[in-house]
């Protein structure tokens, strides 16, 4: 028999075990597991020293002054491409000229190529030839001949250059074919380098097939060849797998290079494909496998930001404050749960001869006292008789002791996030860092203008070949091919010299009805507006004060200025207003007053703003020739140094990040424990207390299957055995409820 209770009493603490596990146990383990790793982590981050040589944001600098490169030939090269082979298109539908007069229209319009030529396709002969000599060695005259061969090609000169040759074709009935031909540079028109940067285009195979700037020495040399073979490579790599999963971004291949040190010195680069502005669209310069490579040097010297010392006391001070939280939730929380459940437990099984051992205060000290007046009812005592001193005893709940821990854990996390190892004003900022703001808003401001100029030759090139035509529907047939071809238009029309539009092709117009021609090749007019109106005009010669005008797009010209590491950019005119950015402004609102003395310099600025917040800041006006000159416009840029990969900065981040994953863990845990735990115990304690006090009609249902609930279960058992007292004494039997059964 005894052997037989032995047994039984063993598989009821087994079940009673395994309902246990998702108690007040977890919440507390997880915390301390949480706090332990957290002390790791921060003495691992915060006290390891930063000794980079160079600084992650000047390395990421010169990813994007790379992209910048890319973005710029891949423009140019297309372009080039797109206005010979429109101008062409534009000669064949009119009359047969001579190529004297091709070459001539076409060198007054575009001043970009190098070198033209036209040739009878059939003889080989050369008609008319002008600038430099074109390398008609690399075209095959009997492919073109059945229509074939006419995509762009790259060719290398005896004296080492390399050259892009476009081809388009110039055919007039009743005359033999012929091709106009023309050679252009891989130059990247309009991007400053700044000081002691060079720039270089590389082939497939790792070959620079053009190289510009800082290139005086040996080293340089040696330094752009090494970076373009390894560029070349890397630039083999599918844009995706490239990438870390989520990035955006260049959508082409891009990255940063890390080169030889001498002394101070280390030598730096950047590399980008040449990528279409469309995912899934490539264009001529796309597909030919080109990548930009950049080298500059940059000082290298090791600055200690971190002390060691510093996160080893973080750390150390986690593991005790955390500790001590950990043994007061043990201590006053747990351990008293616990206690109770086995004294409940020990009372359902009818064991009353020992008294209840009450926890000392709180939820557990109620429910414990009630537990010893529930033994005494047991025994027969009427439940009006009067409560042990247990049940006077107060002190701090369970919801105030975990309001102490949680205390205790922010007095730990909030210095960190808000106080420790803050970034002032007085941050340095490196100096390559500033350099690169001024020289990619100087090359972002020419490749504004040179859209412009791009847009106003256009128009001036319709205008040269639309003399001879004199409907209104072969006028549109021409203005709708052009804005086809160019999607930097919304709309475009021949007006009259009398104000009237002989024929127009886009949207409506914002021309005023009756109104002559601008005098102006570009102006901005729609003050007012939701949107500022770009407009170019171009003279039509031989149309008595005709002229072709063309609306841009205002999304165009906002597409332009949208550059990874540059912040905030805006296009200005010359009164300080903004006509486009890169992201929300309003149309000719002031620009920011911070920006007021670098847009007042006139020339390319750039500069570290201190004070509140810590800028990097640059302007840069127009400069060079062309119809955009006029504009007087200027191009502004900003962004927060807070933004950069600044060592002062990312160690803030990291102590602010130490901080939040402190407060993280507390609120996740002691919430965890105050829903399962505390909310139930605290309910429990009223349970208690009702039915010590006489309520036998309440059924008490377990909400969790934890050391609350087994409590909750115990109780309604002891309910059951009081409401059976009466009967079992009317019986006869004298015998409390419970006593003697196992």
């Amino acid at each position: 028999m005894a052997a037989s209770r032995s047994k039984r009493r063993h598989k009821v603490r087994r079940r009673a075990d395994m309902s246990l596990l998702g108690g007040i146990r977890p919440p507390i383990a997880v915390l301390s597991v949480l706090l332990l790793s957290l002390a790791g982590i921060t003495a691992l981050t915060l006290g390891k020293p930063d000794n980079a040589l160079v600084p992650k944001a000047v390395l990421t600098s010169q990813q994007y002054v790379a992209e910048d490169g890319a973005i710029a030939l891949r423009a140019s090269l297309d372009e080039s491409v797109t206005d010979l082979t429109g101008t062409a298109t534009l000669f064949n539908e009119g009359k047969p000229v001579s190529a004297d007069t091709v070459l001539d229209k076409v060198g007054t319009v575009y001043q970009k190529w190098r070198g033209t030529a036209v040739i009878e396709i059939k003889s080989g002969k050369m008609l008319a030839a002008r600038g430099e000599n074109v390398p008609l060695t690399a075209i095959e005259l009997g492919k073109l001949s059945r229509g074939d061969g006419l995509s762009p090609r790259m060719v290398r000169l005896e004296n080492g250059q390399t050259r892009l040759i476009i081809l388009a074709l110039l055919s007039w009935k009743g005359r033999p074919q012929q091709l106009l031909v023309a050679s252009s540079t891989l130059s990247f028109p309009g991007v400053d380098l700044g000081p002691g940067r060079a720039i270089g285009v590389v082939d497939s195979t790792g070959r620079l097939l053009s190289s510009h700037g800082a290139l005086d020495s040996e080293r340089a040399r040696k330094q752009l060849a090494s970076f373009a073979k390894t560029a070349a490579r890397k630039g083999r790599q599918h844009p995706i797998k490239a990438k870390e999963p989520g990035a955006g971004g260049y959508t082409g291949v891009s990255g940063h290079l890390t080169g030889g040190a001498a002394e101070d010195v280390r030598t730096v680069g950047g590399y980008a494909t040449l990528t279409p502005p469309r995912p899934g669209e490539p264009t001529t310069a796309s597909s030919l496998g080109l990548t930009v490579v950049t080298e500059v040097d940059v000082s290298a010297k090791v600055s200690q930001i971190t002390r060691p010392a510093f996160g080893v006391a973080a750390a150390g001070g986690l593991l005790l404050i955390g500790g001590l939280a950990v043994m007061v939730l043990l201590g006053t929380v747990q351990r008293p749960l616990i206690r109770l459940f086995l004294e409940s437990r020990r009372l359902t099984r009818g064991d009353l001869a020992r008294p209840v051992s009450v926890p000392r205060a709180g939820e557990a000290a109620r429910v414990g006292a009630a537990l010893e007046r529930l033994r005494r009812q047991l025994q027969g005592e009427p439940a009006d008789a009067p409560g042990p001193a247990a049940a006077a005893r107060k002190g701090l709940g369970a919801r105030a002791l975990l309001a102490v821990c949680a205390v205790l854990l922010l007095v730990w996390s909030v210095p960190l996030m808000l106080v420790l190892n803050r970034a002032d004003s007085s941050v340095k900022v490196p100096a390559q860092i500033v350099h690169d703001q001024k020289s990619r808003t100087v090359t972002l401001s020419d490749r504004v203008r040179r859209a412009l100029n791009e847009g106003h030759a256009d128009l001036s090139a319709v205008a040269a070949l639309i003399g001879d035509r004199t409907t209104p529907e072969d006028m549109k047939k021409v203005l709708e091919r052009t804005m086809q071809e160019h999607d930097r238009y919304q709309s475009m029309y021949v007006l009259g010299a009398d104000g009237e539009i002989l024929a127009r092709a886009g949207d409506s117009p914002h021309h005023e009805d009756g109104k002559a021609p601008s005098k102006q090749a570009i102006e901005v007019t729609g003050e007012g507006g939701k949107k500022p109106v770009v407009t170019a005009t171009a003279q039509a010669p031989g149309r008595g004060g005709a002229a072709v005008v063309g609306e841009f797009r205002i999304e165009f010209v906002n597409a332009l200025l949208g550059r990874q590491g540059m912040g905030e950019v805006r296009v200005v005119d010359a009164k300080g207003r903004v006509i486009g950015g890169d992201s929300g402004y309003i149309a000719f609102e002031k620009a920011p007053s911070y920006m007021t003395s670098l847009l007042a310099a006139k020339q390319a600025k750039a500069t570290v703003q201190r004070g509140g917040t810590v800028r990097v800041a640059a302007a840069a006006p127009f400069s060079g020739g062309g119809a955009a000159k006029s504009l007087q416009w200027s191009l502004a840029s900003w962004q927060p140094a807070a933004g950069l990969a600044i060592p002062e900065y990312s160690l803030q981040n990291r102590t602010v990040l130490a901080g939040l994953l402190g407060l993280t863990a507390a609120a996740a845990c002691l919430g965890w424990l105050h829903i399962v735990v505390v909310r139930p115990l605290r309910a429990l304690a009223g349970q208690a207390e009702a039915l010590a006090a006489g309520d036998r009609k309440t059924v008490l249902f377990p909400r969790h299957h934890d050391e609350v609930g087994a409590v909750v279960r115990s109780l309604e058992l002891i309910r059951q055995q009081l409401q059976g007292q009466p009967r079992k004494r009317d019986g006869g039997s004298r015998t409390p409820a419970g006593v003697g059964r196992n």
